[in-house]
């Protein structure tokens, strides 16, 4: 089978994020990667946390805290959220890792050699209110672009241009607030993009066709601005040092990398410290390097898009090494809630630990996926989440779970009953889901999210009109062998959806596996061929009644969700 690299974007280690983070990028790259580990390829799903740059030293002198400390304790926090999502990682690593320092490292003296790097004077904000220059994300000011007055000094998050801290009108210093800033030159690195234009073009031009609108779009929107010599170094205490070797007056001045540079190395960065925790059964490289056996999927929201399309493409190339490049972004727009940003500060919106404190994760995950913001933005809702959980997972997966296993217990007791032998209404039902399987396959293989759970929840519909149809309620009263093919038939069909469901809602999938006591339950798929016998699970094998798997979310509940997270029904 063939063998897939997964990565996340990763999420920056400045607070536990929100449910637009876990659905622009996590939650998918598990859905994806797990359904290829049950179809039986060998994958490898690294992420990270983000470490560097100026948000994590804010925040780690806001917390009275060194940076190294504060980025350890946020990045137990944040694996802790995710353990919780049941995000399936190979390797959960951090950019400050001293594997990614080396690689980063690595990639900087080969791209000095192969004449991409080139030291540069340049003139830089400096603050004297806080006695040193200013790296891009502190300063912050109103964007030339679109006037957002929250703008940093890299990037505008409301239009996603990408700035330089002199391009900000009424800048300040995010460490003081001073508007007393000064321009002085200071010396830095920076990676000549210009000289790779034609190279990244055509490479983009290669793969962009097989892209998502969004992501191709993205990408050729920068290539036809064109590429511009950026600076990839900054002036702070927290980061991957420039090598004295190469660079030693930088070096004595205590220069890092910026971290838009080190950040996407940290993929292969996170991929070491996945392989030296068993190096003799691992080799990072083999995924990374002359890996042409390998395909590798990239999952992000949009304003990451130019960085992994574009930047970190370039800088593979510089290398002039055969570095694994990405095959597929797969690239989301974002979620808001109520139509509006998620803010913390103003207690707008639902943080994913917040999330788990009050419905399991399965509720959470099954939302995001089935209204993924794929085509454009898509906005949350209390109303809109209580009805979608309380129909597909309530109405319609978990009460056919219920009905069939209760009923079927209290009329022919604690094993799956015989019955009759399969009839008409069982062999179409066996087409109808074969169908519904290949197609719910055919999304899951093109990533198409919103897609694949529309293909999902017409599997749980069919068992339920099937089961209408047949009425073993009614049946078991004229018909008692009739009824108990019936059960048997539902009794497979919830095995089935079982396995098939587990990229979606793994905990509510193990339960629902673990009501039958199978001696030898050991398939990881079903695949269209099988799933039209509904056989899997024989007359005879004993099952359990599991707790409700999906407990109602109520109109109180809402009530009081929307007081505390923010969000009203008229909103």
């Amino acid at each position: 089978m063939a063998r897939h690299l997964v990565t996340s974007a990763l999420p920056y280690i400045n607070g536990i994020k929100h449910l637009g983070n876990m659905v622009g990028s996590m939650l998918p790259a598990d859905a994806y990667s797990r359904y290829l580990r049950q179809r039986g390829h060998d994958v490898l799903y690294i992420c990270a946390t983000d470490e560097h740059g100026t948000p994590a030293e804010l925040a780690a002198k806001e917390a009275g805290l060194s940076v190294a400390e504060f980025c350890a304790q946020a990045h137990d926090a944040q694996k802790a959220v995710y353990d919780g999502f049941e995000l399936s990682f190979d390797y959960f690593g951090r950019s400050s890792s001293a594997q990614n320092r080396e690689i980063t490292q690595h990639f900087a003296r080969r791209l000095q050699e192969n004449g991409f790097i080139e030291e540069r004077a340049i003139r830089q904000v400096y603050s004297p209110v806080d006695g040193r220059f200013l790296p891009d994300r502190y300063v912050e000011g109103t964007c030339p672009h679109c006037g957002y007055d929250k703008a940093r000094g890299d990037q505008c998050e409301n239009c996603t241009r990408v700035l330089d801290p002199t391009d900000l009108i009424e800048p300040r210093s995010a460490i003081s607030g001073s508007t007393e800033l000064e321009v002085r030159e200071t010396k830095h690195l920076f990676l000549l993009q210009s000289k790779l234009q034609h190279e990244v073009e055509a490479w983009v031009a290669r793969h962009e066709e097989e892209w998502p609108q969004l992501a191709s779009s993205i990408a050729r929107k920068w290539l036809t601005e064109g590429l511009h010599d950026r600076a990839i170094t900054r002036d702070l205490d927290w980061g991957v040092p420039v090598p004295a070797d190469t660079w030693p007056e930088l070096a004595a001045e205590g220069k890092v990398f910026y971290v838009w540079f080190d950040a996407p190395i940290e993929y292969i960065g996170s991929t070491k410290e996945w392989s030296d925790l068993d190096p003799a059964n691992r080799d990072y490289k083999s995924w990374w390097y002359e890996a042409e056996d390998v395909r590798y999927t990239q999952f992000m929201a949009k304003d990451n898009v130019p960085f992994h399309t574009v930047m970190f493409p370039a800088t593979e190339l510089a290398t002039r090494e055969p570095w694994k490049k990405v095959d597929y972004v797969k690239a989301f727009n974002w979620l808001t809630y109520y139509g509006g940003k998620f803010s913390t500060s103003q207690k707008r919106g639902v943080f994913t630990d917040q999330a788990l404190e009050i419905l399991p994760a399965d509720f959470w995950r099954y939302f995001l996926i089935a209204n993924a913001p794929e085509s454009d933005d898509s906005s949350f809702t209390w109303e809109h989440f209580a009805a979608t959980v309380n129909k597909d997972l309530g109405g319609t997966l978990g009460n056919f779970v219920n009905r069939v296993l209760t009923f079927s217990r209290k009329k022919f007791g604690d094993e799956v009953p015989a019955g009759s032998p399969a009839g008409e209404a069982e062999a179409k039902l066996g087409e109808q889901i074969a169908e519904l399987l290949a197609e719910y396959e055919g999304h899951m293989e093109s990533l198409q999210y919103r897609k694949a759970a529309a293909a999902l929840r017409a599997l749980w519909s069919a068992g339920n009109a099937y089961l209408d149809e047949k009425a073993p309620w009614l049946e078991v009263k004229t018909d008692l062998e009739g009824a108990a093919l019936t059960l048997r038939t539902a009794m497979n069909l919830i095995h089935l959806y079982s396995v098939v469901s587990e990229p979606f809602i793994p905990a509510s999938a193990r339960a629902m596996r673990s009501s039958f006591e199978l001696a030898d339950d050991t398939a990881t798929w079903v695949t269209p061929e099988q799933a039209r016998s509904l056989d899997a699970v024989p007359a005879g094998t004993p099952f359990t009644v599991p707790p409700v798997l999906f407990a109602r979310v109520t109109e109180d509940d809402l009530e009081s969700y929307r007081e505390r997270f923010g969000g009203s029904p008229e909103a």
